[in-house]
């Protein structure tokens, strides 16, 4: 290759590189030098990269670019601490057995509803409360949050499910969010801390939802016992079968692995 043809090549390249990061929208850089994939409306969907079995992953950004918006995904420790939650889109008859198997472990969890989950399952949601979960704000209609680029009809979204909250139970809701389909912008973690809430993405999850092809109980436990971490923030959905079947015995394995449970206030500090 001639040196001439070289610079040509080198020159392409460089420009590219440049066209292609200035053409994305990314945030700050975090203490640990990864960044917020997006900025302002863009959006982004949550992800994860898994290393060496019981190591934390890695999110689509960083703890600490996280923070700058009250926002989680796992706790950076060394002790072998789970933080358990569940979204809850509907009621199909699996959360009694998984509130039973949460109650047999005294392990608390926090279950994220949407408007349906409270207008047709009060006596489960009111059940959550008795037996000292957290309920966390879903959204009402669990659209594409991403999409909404205005304060009023975000907080539209959250506050209609609080409203309806506060009429099921007789008490406020606790100010912690999940973006439904783990969809988000920065700007919609920004109107959720001003509306004073808590954003909390997963560190662990695995495909729980297909009601038409549920996992076996096998494939759950690969994926849930050799992707498990110190630190872990579990979502798993309430809509799941095998989620209610394997539940008690996913505790019990988990315990023996040396794993303790503990509520979202304690990883957020309130």
């Amino acid at each position: 290759m001639s040196l001439h043809l070289f610079f040509r090549i080198l020159g392409i390249a460089l420009l590219l590189t440049l066209a292609y990061f200035g053409g994305q929208s990314v945030a700050r850089v975090s203490d640990g030098g990864a960044l917020l994939p997006i900025s302002g409306t863009a959006s982004a969907s949550w992800g994860l990269g898994f290393g060496e079995p019981g190591t934390q992953p890695t999110g689509t950004a960083s703890t600490a670019a996280l923070r700058e918006y009250d926002a989680y995904y796992l706790e950076e420790t060394d002790e072998k601490k789970l933080y358990l939650t569940f979204d809850c889109g509907f009621e199909n008859g699996n959360t009694p057995v998984i509130l039973d198997a949460l109650k047999k472990h005294s392990a608390p969890a926090t279950f994220f509803v949407v408007g349906n989950y409270l207008e047709t399952s009060p006596d489960l949601v009111k059940r959550m409360l008795a037996e000292g979960h957290t309920v966390g704000n879903h959204t009402y209609h669990h659209p594409d949050m991403s999409k909404i680029s205005s304060m009023e009809d975000f907080s539209r979204e959250l506050n209609s499910l609080e409203a309806l909250y506060q009429k099921v139970t007789g008490e406020p809701i606790s100010k912690y969010y999940r973006p439904p389909q783990g969809i988000y912008s920065e700007k919609n973690l920004q109107m959720a801390k001003d509306l004073g809430y808590r954003t909390f993405f997963w560190s662990l999850a695995y495909v729980d939802w297909k009601q038409d092809d549920q996992p076996t109980h096998e494939q759950a436990f690969d994926k849930l016992l050799t992707r498990v971490h110190p630190g872990a923030v579990v979502l798993l959905h309430n809509t799941s079968k095998t989620n209610g079947e394997i539940l008690d015995e996913l505790l019990t394995k988990w315990e023996e692995m040396g794993y303790t449970f503990h509520p979202l206030s304690e990883l957020c500090g309130a």
